[in-house]
């Protein structure tokens, strides 16, 4: 079997198995001691603790793959001056495909009113951790201690250093070529790191969605339907259609072909849940089947991971309006365009903060006046919708660095349109 296929496999074994765990356990059929057995021992013990191992492995390519991947692309980029035309288009198009989000999702939950008569009660207080300033978010972009960033993972200071780094070694000419040599035997090494740990995923996989349905069981979507269903909707709609229309009109590629080749990415992505963690398998998809030049996919591939958060977006829009329906506060067309430059720029402001998607949140109702404790009215859904968020958000990764690759002439079409 392919490894689409095993991954694909993995995923429906681990949801219908943690499914069939959880309701094991509500019901008490096996008693005490089967339940110690079948959920502590297996559930939350060894397949959680495999679960975690395998994303352990994944962050732990992140921070080299992003270091020397971006280093190499600098080094084989003609000019400089390319290089800032490259910042600009990526930076633009995830402005760009954030705000045609949140658009979405604003006019779609206006339209089906998610939370119109709900009137529920608040579960509990959520405590929003305080968004950083404007001026801080520009400051932590650029590194005082660049092993100090690597250690805390701190994505945009490692790819602020890594282009400053780049253009250094390239700026010094020939005596700076076997230096260069020695990185791009290192960036292979971690290349071939990620694919030994790629082909583990289906066990990583299944162990990772077991955990989490045998704990959450397949019965929490029922409490918040409408909600739930509305932003999976919004989620599949942009993905398809937003980013379709991205690759067709503009890329001038199949989207049909496009969205093929993506999907061990979107199942990959899907049960890890982190643009992040997901990121070595984003980049090795966009240069190996999307036909994507390396020199382009190591730069937008991690800036991508870092501050495309058009998922994110979607649940932002969403979320404020059901919000808004549930207390019956209504909100003016003002503040549905506060939310939207509010959620566009935080995006990027936020980018690399823990919590980063009710950090945003956070920020967008106290912007429009909506009681911050109704971030505990979707917390309980939130999980599962974070995972098919992180493929919206891949897809994105990769739809920018389609884009962009072909606007630059970094296009292979052959590798494109080869059958998988």
């Amino acid at each position: 079997m392919t490894l689409t296929t095993r991954i694909v496999l993995a995923m429906v074994g681990g949801i219908l198995g943690g499914a069939l765990i959880k309701l094991t356990h509500d019901s008490g059929i096996l008693g005490s001691t089967g339940d110690l057995i079948l959920y502590d021992l297996l559930a939350n013990g060894i397949f959680d603790i495999v679960g975690q191992i395998f994303i352990a492995s994944l962050r732990l390519a992140i921070v080299p793959l992003v270091f020397f991947s971006l280093v190499c692309g600098v080094l084989s980029i003609s000019s400089s001056s390319q290089i800032g035309t490259i910042t600009i288009k990526t930076l633009s198009l995830y402005l760009v495909t954030t705000a045609i989000a949140i658009s979405l999702a604003l006019f779609f939950a206006l339209l089906i009113e998610p939370g119109l008569g709900a009137n529920l009660a608040l579960p509990q207080a959520f405590v929003a951790t305080d968004p950083p300033s404007l001026k801080q978010v520009i400051v932590s972009i650029f590194p005082t201690n660049p092993i100090a960033a690597m250690a805390e993972g701190n994505m945009l200071q490692i790819i602020v250093f890594s282009l400053l780094f780049g253009i250094a070694l390239k700026g010094i000419g020939d005596s700076g070529k076997p230096l260069q040599q020695s990185f791009q035997r290192l960036n292979d090494v971690i290349l071939k790191l990620v694919t030994m740990l790629i082909e583990l995923a289906p066990y990583g996989v299944f162990s990772l969605l077991l955990t989490l349905f045998a704990v959450k069981g397949i019965g929490v979507i029922g409490d918040l339907s409408k909600y739930f269903f509305l932003l999976l909707f919004v989620l599949i709609f942009h993905a398809l259609v937003t980013y379709g229309l991205f690759i067709t009109l503009i890329a001038k590629l199949n989207p049909f072909t496009f969205f093929s080749k993506l999907r061990s990415l979107s199942v990959f992505a899907f049960s890890t849940s982190s643009s992040s963690a997901t990121m070595p398998v984003t980049l090795r998809t966009v240069t190996t089947k999307l036909g994507v030049n390396p020199s382009i996919g190591s730069f937008t591939v991690p800036l991508g991971a870092t501050v495309n958060m058009d998922g994110t977006a979607i649940m932002q829009g969403i979320a404020t309006v059901f919000i808004a329906q549930a207390y019956n506060i209504d909100l003016t067309t003002i503040d549905y365009l506060m939310v939207i430059l509010t959620a566009t720029l935080a995006s990027i402001g936020t980018a690399g903060v823990p919590g980063v998607g009710l950090i945003m949140l956070a920020m967008v109702l106290e912007q429009v006046g909506l009681p911050v404790e109704g971030i505990a009215l979707i917390i309980g859904v939130d999980r599962l919708l974070d995972m098919t968020r992180t493929v919206v958000n891949v897809c994105g990764d990769s739809m920018v660095s389609c884009v962009v690759a072909k606007s630059e002439g970094e296009f292979d079409k052959e590798i494109f349109d080869r059958k998988i």
